[in-house]
């Protein structure tokens, strides 16, 4: 899948709306029972970000990025304002073999859990946590590197040699989404003001 790795302008995704989506089917029965079939196990976001143009130069700036995306074409990266940061959190804990962990942010509503993989990653936003111990980034055995496209830490040899230690994480991310929409629809109502239908982006999950 195309993807630039690029952020839509922040400043217009403020105002934007939307947020995660799931799929369920629902069957209803003619006893007024229904069966629930969860079509999804992903969460997939939906964000529509008209609401967020404000000025010309902001429809101006969307123009732009359209082009540059040719519409559907490519991915991009998404600043969602309600949700762009995970709190302390630990990834996992080493076990003398494991190097690579996957940055994800866990949702709990009681007794039950949702954990959504973050692949896009915020430069200069991370902090990591070995055993309790703020660990440098960098290529050494007692460091540890993270790919921003993916959200993969890699932990240095020493560190992954240990067992038993809590792996923490703090970071910014952004969401992949794309265009779902190829034509940009505005209206020029006169001299220099425009008006405008949804401008709708749809979460991407292949983003390789």
């Amino acid at each position: 899948m195309a993807f630039h790795d690029v952020q839509f302008p922040a400043a217009i995704s403020y105002g934007s709306s939307g947020g995660p989506q799931f799929k369920t089917t629902i069957l209803e029965l003619s006893s007024g029972y229904e069966k629930r079939n969860v079509d999804w196990s992903l969460v997939r976001a939906a964000y529509d970000v008209s609401h967020g143009i404000k000025t010309k130069p902001d429809m101006d700036a969307i123009r732009s990025f359209f082009y540059a995306r040719q519409g559907r074409a490519y991915g991009f990266r998404f600043k969602d304002w309600g949700d762009f940061e995970l709190a302390r959190q630990s990834i996992g804990v080493t076990d003398g073999a494991t190097l690579a962990y996957q940055i994800y942010k866990r949702y709990s509503s009681g007794v039950t859990d949702f954990d959504r993989n973050l692949t896009k990653i915020v430069l200069a936003s991370v902090t990591l946590w070995v055993n309790s111990t703020v660990i440098a980034e960098g290529s050494g055995a007692g460091e540890y590197a993270v790919d921003l496209a993916t959200g993969i830490v890699t932990l240095g040899s020493a560190l992954a040699a240990t067992t038993g230690q809590d792996v923490e994480i703090t970071c910014q991310f952004d969401v992949p989404v794309r265009f779902d929409t190829d034509h940009l629809n505005s209206s020029h109502d006169f001299y220099e003001v425009e008006s405008w239908d949804a401008i709708p982006l749809v979460e991407v999950r292949d983003t390789t």
